[in-house]
């Protein structure tokens, strides 16, 4: 009897820890999937293929239309940015803007945009074509933003406004064989993984910004990068119009008209540092400190002011009864000069005091 009661338990313990790894691992993998069952009127249909990181589905709306939608979860904004831009390179005439995602383009036939970690990739149905443009919206909404805005390296291009449709942006590249505009001086640029870059075009010129993490770094390869333009220049080998080192950015301008516009271009560049400490701010003690004068200073100079300002109107005030209290007295001095025979002195009138006007004031006889 008590091997059996001791057996149905067991069972029943297994039962539930199967049903809690099954209720785990459905948890688990539905947790993974990075497309939604439904998006706006569109309902998932298949999915083509599926990895922790990568998925493909197709969607078919109320209509019969279908999607096919590929999404990719990358490390970093940044890198999914950069999946973006150089997607645009197989759509030359396609322009990045701001209004898909946080950036993205369009074509005829699919939509590609970007939106915090994720890369997103919307191809139309042939057969069955939908509104691409509704349903990138309502996926876009589904999605975490983010940063939600671009890389600043590429809001420090020439214009932005205009280069940043054609932008092409690298993120910690370790070399720029990679990229996707080659010439000899790049073969100088040497990163290690430290490293941003972006390409823009301006007209027929083209402007390369590479912004290194390090003082260090960007020293070290700007000493190369003069070297190999001065070795170009005696092999006679083409080289860029311009070059220049901006804070840590190492700045080219390619096929310029002439040097005029090659210099005017890198004129627009600025370097922006924003410094973040990992821990506690070394200096907080000095800029408290310095807060703490500057306010000081500031109080005490609206004390001043305001007690100069009370000063002048108690002087003003002052002198301004001082002199009507003056004119006040002078003319009643006057007018007892002119009513007076005594000659503006005191007079005692003898001859009026009798003793039946005023007996009191009279000296009396000694007896």
């Amino acid at each position: 009897m008590r091997s059996r009661l001791r057996l149905s338990k067991v069972i029943v313990l297994l039962a539930l820890l199967l049903a809690f790894v099954s209720s785990a691992f459905a948890d688990t993998s539905e947790s993974t999937r990075l497309l939604p069952a439904t998006i706006g009127k569109f309902k998932k249909s298949s999915v083509i293929a599926s990895k922790p990181d990568i998925e493909v589905a197709e969607y078919v709306g109320n209509k019969g239309d279908r999607v096919t939608v590929e999404i990719s979860r990358l490390r970093q904004d940044a890198q999914a940015y950069e999946t973006l831009t150089k997607a645009r390179l197989t759509n030359p005439n396609a322009e990045i803007v701001n209004s898909i995602g946080t950036a993205g383009f369009a074509t005829d036939d699919q939509i590609t945009f970007f939106k915090g970690q994720h890369f997103v990739w919307i191809r139309k149905d042939k057969e069955n074509p939908a509104n691409l443009n509704e349903f990138a919206q309502s996926l876009s909404e589904t999605l975490d933003k983010g940063e939600g805005d671009i890389p600043a390296l590429v809001k420090h291009l020439p214009e932005p406004e205009v280069t940043q449709k054609n932008a092409v942006f690298v993120n910690s590249f370790a070399e720029l064989r990679q990229y996707p505009f080659d010439h000899p001086v790049l073969s100088a640029v040497q990163a290690a993984g430290n490293a941003d870059a972006v390409l823009g075009t301006y007209g027929q010129s083209k402007i390369l910004i590479v912004e290194f993490n390090t003082p260090q770094l960007a020293t070290e390869n700007d000493q190369r990068i003069i070297a190999r333009i001065q070795e170009l220049w005696k092999l006679g080998q083409p080289a860029p119009t311009a070059y220049r080192r901006v804070g840590n950015y190492s700045v080219f301008v390619f096929d310029a008209p002439d040097q005029m516009m090659a210099n005017y271009l890198i004129d627009q560049v600025k370097y922006e540092q924003v410094v973040q400490w990992l821990g506690e701010n070394p200096n907080i003690y000095k800029e408290a400190q310095k807060q703490y004068i500057n306010t000081t200073l500031g109080v005490l100079v609206a004390v001043l002011k305001a007690s100069g300002y009370a000063l002048i109107t108690c002087l003003g005030l002052g002198g301004l009864f001082g002199g009507l209290l003056f004119t006040y007295r002078r003319s009643q001095q006057r007018e007892a000069t002119a009513y007076s025979d005594a000659g503006g002195m005191l007079r005692l009138n003898l001859d009026e005091l009798t003793p039946e006007t005023d007996p009191a004031r009279l000296l009396r006889e000694r007896n």
